[in-house]
């Protein structure tokens, strides 16, 4: 059977639930919710849980590391199921686009996200797809509070819309690949002020599939 791992990243402590850092948290838990499942097993150094569909063999990961380490949750489960990078899929927030925006890649570096860093390291491989999930731009903000700094209100509708939005990504990857999930949502933005500029078909470009 065809498998694939999904890992949405994050931190675990309470006081991080809602911050921008917790994004891939919060958007493998709509996927879980679409799928009917319910990650809450203690396996592979993270949350877990597994389920098929249309006949594929899912299994979500939440890493429990914290954030830094995620990579070693990752290859944890990617090594004991024997996955191999291009059928792994991570879910993860990105400072470079605004609240309402995401992109999908292929593969690629990490960009300067801690997280994808240690995945990479940890697998010997960047070459997973990925779900990059805008959570607004620092500007001349501290890096670090930003992260770990929760959404303004106004934002806080957008994402959730975002969140959904990254978990069809996610499926999607696996239903009709790379470069047509990424023609699908790179171009989308779900910020209220552009609702008359949402997705079109034929937005990916050259820089996208590059990167």
């Amino acid at each position: 059977m065809e498998t694939y791992l999904i890992a949405g990243l994050g931190n675990p402590d309470k006081k991080y639930e809602e911050t921008r850092h917790n994004a891939g948290f919060r958007a493998i838990d709509r996927l879980a919710e679409k799928l009917g499942a319910d990650i809450k097993e203690n396996k592979f150094k993270g949350l877990y849980t597994q389920t098929v569909r249309n006949g594929i063999k899912l299994h979500l990961l939440k890493p429990q590391t914290y954030m830094n380490l995620s990579g070693e949750a990752v290859s944890a489960a990617a090594s004991f199921y024997k996955i191999e990078p291009d059928h792994i899929i991570i879910l993860f927030d990105d400072v470079n686009f605004e609240c309402g925006r995401m992109r999908v890649r292929g593969s690629g570096s990490a960009g300067g996200h801690n997280g994808i860093k240690n995945i990479i390291a940890q697998l010997g491989s960047d070459g997973f797809p990925r779900v990059r999930i805008g959570v607004g731009d620092k500007a001349n903000k501290d890096m670090i509070s930003h992260v770990l700094g929760k959404f303004e209100a106004a934002d806080r509708e957008t994402m959730e819309k975002v969140y959904a939005a990254a978990a069809d990504a996610a499926l999607s990857i696996i239903d009709n690949g790379v470069a047509e999930t990424m023609n699908r949502y790179n171009g989308l933005n779900l910020a209220p002020a552009d609702e008359a500029v949402k997705h079109t078909p034929g937005q990916t470009t050259s820089s996208d599939v590059q990167e």
